[in-house]
């Protein structure tokens, strides 16, 4: 029994020597992080002067002069930004729509599959893209769909089609954009679902079969709420991404013929920045992006939370 007025002593929490070391293993990594991460963000005072590189940092701590507001107007006034900014919001939505949809369907297919040596070899065969960069893909890619790629060579010239070179035509561009991203990546996220089904209390099955379910049903009215948090977690997450169109897949496959539809915010970053040299431009637009991402993803983080009591501590 504790008396009343006692002082109860509780010892402070030390830090124990065998967790130290690993501690101090963080050191360099967070270093690198502080380097590349935090410290060029103070760059984007780049957005608001009349930026010359010759001046170098000097100039950007207060040798350049202010402009204000003036680049923002001026990129906001591009025919290309406004192009890059539609072709970046209607990418990243097919993107997010499409990763959705199909890694949920695989994930169901493949745990209504009893033989599970053949399930394991399909899980290794459709997640194994994600391991390969864009690089290596869209060499691929481009071996396939040039006017003297697999496509033309195997189907269409034997049927005494034209050629026809799929990544120059800015109609098909999007579409081959959104369907290579699936074929990369929608193994990956089948496994996140996977996980989410082996979590789906049995008996709930047993139940579901007692009552005469067929397996459609079983999807519909047994796993499909048992993964009602991880689909909610995973939709509203993914609102971060709003305008992140996938800079690395579309750099290494488009071309200035499919500029229409292909063109994001990213690339014209890039090709502001390193081919036009307007690097208070670029930084505008970078930074209009960013922001804009920033507010998504805090709504994203919040609507986790409402939805599906998902935390960051």
């Amino acid at each position: 029994m504790i008396l009343k007025g006692t002082i109860i002593k509780r010892n402070k929490p030390s830090l124990s020597p065998n967790v130290l070391p690993l501690h101090l293993m963080i050191i360099p990594a967070l270093v690198l992080v502080i380097i590349y991460n935090y410290i060029p963000i103070l760059g984007n005072i780049i957005a608001f002067q009349k930026f010359d590189i010759l001046k170098g940092v000097n100039g950007i701590l207060g040798g350049n002069e202010w402009v204000g507001l003036k680049h923002f107007s001026t990129v906001f006034k591009m025919d290309g930004f406004s192009r890059a900014l539609f072709n970046t919001v209607n990418i990243s939505f097919w993107k997010m729509a499409t990763m959705f949809v199909v890694p949920l369907l695989v994930s169901l297919l493949l745990n209504e599959m009893r033989q599970e040596y053949l399930k394991k070899s399909i899980q290794t065969l459709i997640y194994l893209p994600h391991f390969l960069s864009w690089v290596i893909l869209a060499g691929i890619l481009k071996q396939i769909l040039s006017t003297d790629g697999l496509i033309n060579n195997a189907i269409l010239i034997p049927l005494n089609m034209e050629p026809m070179f799929f990544l120059g035509d800015k109609n098909l561009f999007p579409f081959i954009v959104i369907i290579t991203n699936i074929w990369k990546e929608f193994g990956w996220s089948t496994i996140i679902y996977l996980a989410a089904i082996t979590s789906i209390d049995p008996s709930l099955y047993e139940a579901a079969i007692m009552d005469g379910a067929n397996k459609l049903k079983q999807s519909w009215h047994v796993t499909l709420p048992g993964m009602k948090p991880i689909i909610v977690l995973s939709l509203v997450l993914s609102l971060g991404s709003v305008l992140n169109a996938g800079f690395e897949q579309i750099f290494n496959l488009y071309s200035v013929q499919v500029y229409d539809t292909g063109d994001i915010l990213d690339t014209l970053v890039y090709r502001m920045s390193f081919a036009n040299a307007q690097y208070d431009l670029a930084t505008a637009v970078g930074l209009f992006k960013n922001t804009v991402s920033f507010v998504f993803i805090t709504a994203s983080y919040w609507l986790a939370y409402r939805f599906a009591n998902y935390e960051i501590f």
